[in-house]
């Protein structure tokens, strides 16, 4: 395995980086105070070609790495988390299943809108009762006349209530027994009538993204909206949610490295006893301790996108990579918070917010207990 970036990574790590601080860190503050969608930033991202940056050029992509992804999340991530997660929520679960085990129509007709960030996609699998038990569902659909008729509620939904919002994946029993149901993956376009995005949460976090439930009732789809094959959704699923803890994990070490950014410079200019207290032997361990942990934290995320991209196995690592940057961000941003003293607790100061976002890392995606219980399986087959 190669560490060094190469010329063309080097270039979209670096432009993203220009872009996050010259657009997105300027307002990054007053989005989130004001729960505003960031809409224009969304559009700019899409004119970059980065809310299809993994997928063909042949659908609209960009024709990106999984490790060029997770770079672009990471700088990102830095600026804000509410813009990488509906970035990531957009790219990892909106689209991936569509170009995983769409037909070529449903490819045809949703991938190129997609790649394009002419409208958002979302997708559907949590519920009151099926989080971790994703086999849990209690979202129905029944096949009539040629119709999916979908009747349910989905909750902690991302990206599905926005203006640009346009489709939602969302799994739903399909048949089967009480003992063994029969759970699949059905597109749901917005605006359908009986599909109903509910209000937003009031989150402790991530302010500027959508994030809402969503009720079916007696919802009619066209059946050839099931996404690939009857039955296998479950396992679709769960392809798609390797992907998406590479992103996750790469948010987690975006907000750790953006949480240092913030710490070093404030430590640098904060003067007590008659000198910056960064050179203060406390001070120094806390961010020399982070730094270290940022770097072995970006390397797990580096191999998990290596070895999807070698087409390998890389759902351990993913699942180590996930745990680990999840934790890191919250000690990240609590200890940047800590460094910043009575200043951290203020809210124009973006450690504050960096510490509310963090929280989230260690449940979204799969919990740290479904990591750990994934990794554990992993080791003991």
């Amino acid at each position: 395995m190669d560490f060094e970036l190469t010329p063309d990574q080097v270039l979209l790590r670096d432009t993203v980086r220009e872009f996050a601080g010259a657009e997105i860190a300027p307002v990054a503050e007053r989005l989130d105070r004001d729960h505003e969608f960031p809409y224009q930033i969304v559009r700019k991202l899409a004119a970059l070609d980065l809310m299809g940056i993994p997928f063909p050029q042949e659908y609209g992509g960009a024709g990106g790495s999984t490790a060029d992804y997770a770079l672009v999340v990471e700088e990102i991530t830095r600026a804000d988390s509410s813009v990488a997660i509906t970035l990531c929520a957009h790219t990892s679960l909106g689209t991936q299943p569509i170009y995983l085990f769409g037909s070529d129509e449903q490819k045809e007709r949703f991938l190129p809108r997609l790649c394009s960030g002419e409208i958002l996609g979302a997708f559907g699998l949590t519920e009151p009762e099926a989080g971790s038990d994703a086999g849990n569902t209690q979202t129905r659909a029944r096949l009539q006349d040629g119709e999916w008729v979908i009747d349910g509620t989905k909750q902690f939904i991302t990206n599905a209530g926005t203006d640009m919002s346009g489709l939602v994946v969302i799994t739903a029993v399909t048949g089967g027994s009480t003992e063994r149901r029969e759970i699949s993956n059905i597109l749901v376009e917005n605006g359908t009538p009986g599909y109903e995005p509910g209000p937003q949460y009031h989150k402790l976090g991530w302010h500027a993204s959508d994030t809402r439930p969503l009720s079916f009732t007696d919802c009619h789809v066209p059946e050839g909206n099931l996404v690939g094959q009857r039955g296998r959704g479950l396992a679709q699923f769960f392809q798609v949610l390797d992907i998406g803890r590479i992103g996750v994990a790469a948010m987690g070490v975006g907000l750790a490295q953006g949480a240092l950014d913030e710490a070093l410079a404030y430590a640098k200019e904060r003067r007590a006893f008659g000198r910056s207290i960064s050179t203060f032997q406390v001070i120094g361990a806390k961010l020399a301790n982070l730094a270290t942990e940022i770097e072995a934290c970006r390397l797990l995320v580096q191999k998990a996108a290596w070895l999807k991209d070698q087409g390998r196995n890389f759902s351990l690592v993913a699942a180590q990579a996930k745990l680990k940057s999840g934790r890191l961000a919250v000690h990240a941003a609590d200890e940047a918070v800590q460094i910043h003293g009575g200043y951290g607790y203020i809210e124009e100061y973006p450690v504050a917010r960096f510490y509310r976002d963090a929280k989230i890392l260690t449940i979204g995606e799969g919990t740290d207990e479904i990591q750990e219980l994934v990794i554990a399986r992993a080791l003991t087959g």
